[in-house]
């Protein structure tokens, strides 16, 4: 039977000072009134924060400095990551080119992509979509049937995606899509590329949530063309890159700091607001299981950025990671309900109330975004030799 291996990881020395720099430019933001804190952020879409970002220097971390980024190590943007989140700063507007996309076309875009698009990220100033998921196919991404054509003057694109989150306010998809092969053959024939969704023959509609909002979108590509150089990696070589690529979106401090916001006002308001109060012994259990486990998941995300660093792909560790991490996400706002003395529900958007119950309309969400429980599973088993 295999194991899981998480290797302790050392931070780097400069992250307290990284820490208290995110920190400052969040509290100037909130005192300001310009953002409101929230459980979820990285969904909150806010460009004007992306770019006050990018010009702190806190996105495109990684990358060379001649493609705008700051050549800082994986563990350095860890920590930026994770300080904006546990602070529920909105970033969702870079949110996918920072965390991937630019990765993905660092790696194995064309020298024009890169020197065209990742300055514009690491500014904070282009945004990023996913398309993989598609109509009728489930969480099953192998079951793509999008097609691009090769032409004279590039490839064109049609066919549909769904649940694309935030394409409406992106400037870019990376879409994984058939360029030869059957559908039988599952993982042959796939390709990504990077489309510009302001060209004609692209159509996004929203799909709008339980409480209004609008977050994800069907697209449908009809006869879209996208150049030569816009292709990521060779073709036919896309299965094996998203599947790299969903290690960066499956083990981040995302994966199990959706709701700490909501945890952090919560405990707030039982311990920081009334100093000389003590916690009863059902109050202490469940504030203890949840801070417990929120470091326990830190650890196993912390390692495999180390690992990342280190240029390996640890796919199963970070499905086990996200399984666990989102299972955790939807467990904070449900165990509150043994504590604070207030009903959930929305209204004034500062208001604990409002934050709690925001958190439980979209808690359902946090398992299934990135992978359902059935498929990273599925994974895991694999990964233990159990099937």
């Amino acid at each position: 039977m295999n194991e899981f291996q998480f290797p302790p990881v050392e931070m780097p020395e400069n992250a307290s000072a990284l820490r208290a720099s995110v920190r400052r430019l969040v509290e100037q933001e909130v005192e300001a009134g310009r953002i409101v804190p929230q459980s979820n952020c990285w969904s909150i879409h806010d460009a004007a924060f992306s770019q006050k970002l990018g010009q702190a220097g806190f996105l495109g971390m990684t990358w060379p400095r001649r493609y705008g980024g700051h050549e800082k190590s994986t563990l350095e943007r860890y920590v930026v990551v994770e300080e904006l989140l546990a602070a529920g700063a909105p970033v969702g507007a870079h949110w996918v080119a920072d965390r991937q996309s630019g990765y993905q076309i660092l790696r194995h875009g064309s020298e024009r992509a890169r020197s065209s698009i990742l300055p514009r990220i690491a500014a904070g100033e282009c945004f990023f979509g996913i398309g993989m998921s598609e109509p009728d196919s489930g969480s099953d991404l192998a079951a793509v049937r999008s097609r691009a054509r090769k032409t004279e003057d590039g490839w064109r694109i049609s066919g549909s995606k769904i649940w694309t989150s935030g394409a409406h306010q992106a400037h870019y998809l990376i879409a994984l899509v058939r360029t030869g092969g059957a559908e039988h053959q599952r993982h042959g024939g796939l390709t990504q590329f990077i489309i510009d969704t302001r060209q004609p023959g692209i159509d996004i509609r929203p799909i709008y949530n339980l409480y209004g909002g609008h977050d994800f979108n069907q697209i449908t590509f009809d006869n879209c063309w996208v150049p030569f150089d816009m292709m990521i990696g060779e073709e036919g070589s896309g299965w094996d890159m998203v599947t790299g690529e969903l290690a960066f979106e499956r083990s981040g401090p995302d994966r199990f700091l959706t709701s700490f916001p909501l945890l952090r006002q919560a405990m707030a308001a039982l311990v920081h607001d009334a100093p000389d109060r003590v916690l009863h012994d059902q109050e202490a259990a469940v504030l203890g299981r949840l801070i417990s486990h929120v470091m326990a998941l830190r650890t196993m995300s912390v390692s495999i950025a180390g690992m990342l660093e280190q240029g390996a792909q640890p796919v199963v560790e970070a499905a086990l990671v996200k399984d666990l991490g989102t299972a955790f996400e939807r467990e904070v706002p449900e165990r509150l309900r043994s504590l604070l003395p207030i009903e959930a529900m929305l209204g004034d958007e500062h208001g604990l109330d409002h934050h709690w119950g925001m958190t439980m309309l979209q808690s359902p969400s946090f398992t299934l975004r990135g992978g359902t429980r059935e498929i990273l599973r599925g994974m895991i088993a694999r990964g233990l030799g159990l099937r």
